[in-house]
Order: structure tokens, then C-alpha cells, then sequence
């Protein structure tokens, strides 16, 4: 074993509200487009998460909290009996693999979406199209206008966001990751170029804020804030998104919802050089994720522990990776000892069954076939 591994708080246990994490490694979520028609998650998922179990904490894919809020074909929804139930059986193949704690991440597209995948038309803070195209069952075809949500509109999706984390309790998740990021409805209400209402909505800061806030308060309400977690992307600019004042409204937000006791605050692309990063982390006084950013491309050699230890070092309490954890289920055992990571393979990431999904090898595999 690597002696360095050793000594890295990667590998030391960590308190997160009542859940103790056996590591401060956190699979991050990633769409991979495996669910049913329907949105169901299948028993290929189960075999998939289960497979990582060693993770610290798993934070399962995006899921819808409603019909419209539909991104694309075969992604989760949690706004059904049969999707509580899809998500069950994940759930209990993960703690049968007497495996890690888990958070169900909800998410709405709002305008990244297209009625030839929910059956509606998409909706967003104002109607303003994606400047990209939408895959479909299809293939891919250009964004259709969204339409701008009403006050009504606004209500009822927070209490669908409020619904949906009671079903992934129920389906046995042990909390939910509320997601902000990556240009999806939340981020959509956060950016000004996506948010031109002139209602209590939009306009300034506090105003463009005010839907993620109450989405939240919503969500703790319903099933406790330390069950609550929310992710953010400040500066992405993924699906069209404009980030220029995210250096005045990120810290703005942190500040918002810091004395709400929520489970965690889960930063997208962060980057402990930048002061943006210090900043959260001196406003943030509870339990801090970061997501470091990575070549898209390939995974580093060494998995992104380097990348991991920076911001262990700059602040963070746990690190997020994303494909390091796709790629390679025992990525945790890699990383404490060094071992050689797996490539990911790209054209496999969203095409549907086992290939590129359950079928990468661990190191027992790898051991036997005298890698």
C-alpha cells in the first residue's frame, strides 16, 4: 500500500448529520440515461450503484420532481409510486453491498427539455430558448420556446420539489441533493440572461434567488434540513447560461441559507484558487462539497486524488468526482492504494444497457486477467 494513502483525510471517516461516512469520497451525480420510458430506475441501476458501494456517500442521478421538469429519454423521475418503488429496490442493493449512505439528487430541466420527451412543453423562468438542440427518441432537434411560468406555476413546482423528497425518503434514500447547477431550471431562475421577469421573481440578486431559496426551505420543511443538500455551479456556463455576477450573487445565496442546518452545500467545478471558492467556504458554516474540475476528455492518473487533496487542503470537508467513480467501481480501494485507474469509455456513456455501465473491471478482475 501507498504510504501517503495512510495519512489522507480522504480515507478518514466523517460525521454528516447523523450519517457517518466511512470515507470523504463522494460519487457525484451523473445522468446515464438507464431508467425506463417511464423514468422507473431499472435493476440494471441497482447492480450499477451497487457496485460502487464503497463511496462515502452516494449522491444517485438526477430525477425529475414532475412530468415537465423531463430532460431527456430514459433519465429518473421521483414523482410516481412506481418510481419510489424503482428507486427501492437501488436503495436496498446498495445497503445489501453493505454499502454507503445515499442522497437522491432532484432535478427540473425547465427550458432543457422538449414535449417529444415529456409530452409537454418546457417551462422556465422566461421564454427564452436553449441555444442548442434537445436529444429526443428521435434524435437531436432544436429547443422549442419554453413557456414563462407563472406565479401558480411557480407554487406548484415547489411543492412538487417539497413531494418529491418525501417520495425519495420513502423509497429510502437518506436525504436529497436539491439541484441548482448546470443550467437546469434553478441555475435558469439564478441567471440573468435566462431570468428577465420583472416580478418578485427577477430583476436583482435577492429577487433572481428567491425561487432556489424557497425551493429549499420548501424541501427541509418537508422532510428535515439536515436531509437537504443543494448543489450550485457558480461561473458554469453550460446550457447557455450567462454566470458574470456569480462573485456577488453565489456569496449572497451561501449567506441566505447558512443558518438553515442543511446537510451540505455541494459546489460544481470548484476551484480552490479562486478567491469565489474562499469566499463560500468563509460564509458556508456547515459541511462542504466540492466537485473539482477535471480534463473531460480522460480521467488523470491518478483518479483525481491530487485534485481531491487541493481542496481537502483549501477548506472542502468531502470531494464529489464524477467519471473517476463511473469509470472505476472500486475507485475508493484505487485511490488509497495507488493502484492504475479505468478509462472511460465515451461513446458508451448514455447509449442504455450494460456496456460502459456494469461492466467495468475491479481490481480483483483485473488481477486475475494479469493486469
Amino acid at each position: 500500500m501507498n504510504e501517503t494513502a495512510l495519512t489522507s483525510d480522504l480515507f478518514t471517516p466523517y460525521r454528516l448529520g447523523s450519517l457517518t461516512l466511512e470515507n470523504r469520497l463522494v460519487m457525484a451525480p451523473m445522468t446515464r440515461t438507464r431508467a425506463a420510458d417511464d423514468g422507473t430506475a431499472t435493476p440494471l441501476m441497482a447492480t450499477y450503484y451497487a457496485q460502487r458501494s464503497t463511496a462515502g456517500l452516494i449522491v444517485a442521478e438526477a430525477s425529475t420532481p414532475n412530468a415537465v421538469g423531463k430532460t431527456y429519454p430514459n433519465t429518473t423521475g421521483i414523482h410516481t409510486d412506481a418510481h419510489v418503488a424503482g428507486w427501492r429496490q437501488v436503495v436496498e442493493a446498495v445497503k445489501s453491498a453493505g454499502g454507503a449512505p445515499m442522497f437522491l439528487q432532484i432535478q427540473h430541466g425547465g427550458r432543457v427539455g422538449h414535449p417529444d420527451n415529456s409530452g409537454l412543453t418546457p417551462v422556465a423562468p422566461s421564454p427564452i430558448p436553449l441555444p442548442d438542440t434537445i436529444h429526443t427518441p428521435t434524435g437531436p432537434k432544436e429547443a422549442v420556446v419554453p413557456r414563462e411560468m407563472t406565479l401558480e406555476d411557480i407554487r406548484t413546482t415547489i411543492g412538487d420539489f417539497a413531494a418529491a423528497a418525501r417520495r425519495a425518503i420513502d423509497a429510502g434514500f437518506d436525504g436529497v441533493e436539491v439541484h441548482g447547477a448546470n443550467g437546469y431550471l434553478l441555475h435558469q431562475f439564478l441567471a440573468p440572461n435566462t431570468n428577465r421577469r420583472t416580478d418578485d421573481y427577477g430583476g436583482s440578486v435577492a429577487g433572481r434567488m428567491r425561487f432556489v431559496v424557497e425551493v429549499v426551505e420548501a424541501v427541509a420543511q418537508a422532510i428535515g434540513p439536515d436531509r437537504v443538500g443543494l448543489r450550485i455551479s457558480p461561473g458554469n456556463t453550460v446550457n447557455g447560461i450567462d454566470g458574470a455576477d456569480a462573485d456577488v450573487l453565489y456569496p449572497q445565496l451561501a449567506g441566505t441559507l447558512a443558518d438553515h442546518g442543511l446537510a451540505y452545500l455541494h459546489i460544481v467545478f470548484a476551484d480552490p484558487g479562486r478567491p469565489l471558492f474562499e469566499r463560500i467556504r468563509t460564509i458556508w458554516p456547515g459541511t462542504l462539497i466540492a466537485n473539482p474540475t477535471l480534463p473531460q476528455d480522460q480521467i488523470p492518473a491518478d483518479g483525481g486524488k491530487n485534485a481531491a487533496e487541493k481542496l481537502l487542503t483549501a477548506g472542502a470537508d468531502l470531494i464529489a468526482l464524477g467519471r473517476p467513480f463511473l469509470a472505476n467501481p472500486d475507485l475508493v480501494e484505487r485511490l488509497r492504494t495507488g493502484a492504475p485507474v479505468n478509462p472511460v469509455r465515451d461513446g458508451l456513456m448514455y447509449q442504455g444497457g450494460p456496456d460502459g455501465y456494469i461492466d467495468y473491471p475491479a481490481l480483483p478482475a483485473l488481477t486475475a486477467a494479469g493486469a
